[in-house]
């Protein structure tokens, strides 16, 4: 926990750009973007994993939805569509290992699966 970069953005001991914060939920713009609109959504909490959540955490779930569609609207992405996602695990695609989630969206995404 100590080295995780996204804990050092919760102290703020690494600049962000935020685009919503409370109590519980951080979320800021991401610094190497996938579309023209691409958010990180953590919880302020220390989670590694989508596996590590408990049934105490489900509520930070909820906030992440509900800051990830305030986010949506307040970008002008809400009508045209976004992508929502998380990734879990190294052959999930998770690099750093402190549970986020990607708001993506301004732009036709590509598909999630190769044919």
């Amino acid at each position: 926990m100590g080295d995780c970069i996204f804990c050092k953005i919760v102290k703020g001991e690494i600049p962000s750009k935020k685009a919503f914060e409370n109590e519980h939920v951080l979320a800021f713009h991401d610094i190497n973007p996938g579309a023209p609109v691409h958010v990180l959504l953590i919880p302020k909490k220390h989670i590694p994993t989508m596996n590590d959540v408990t049934a105490e955490d489900l509520h930070l779930l909820g906030e992440i939805h509900a800051a990830a569609q305030q986010i949506a609207k307040e970008t002008g992405i809400a009508e045209s569509g976004y992508r929502l996602s998380n990734n879990c695990n190294k052959d999930g695609g998770q690099e750093v290992f402190h549970l986020h989630y990607h708001l993506m969206g301004g732009a036709k995404l590509g598909p999630l699966f190769a044919k």
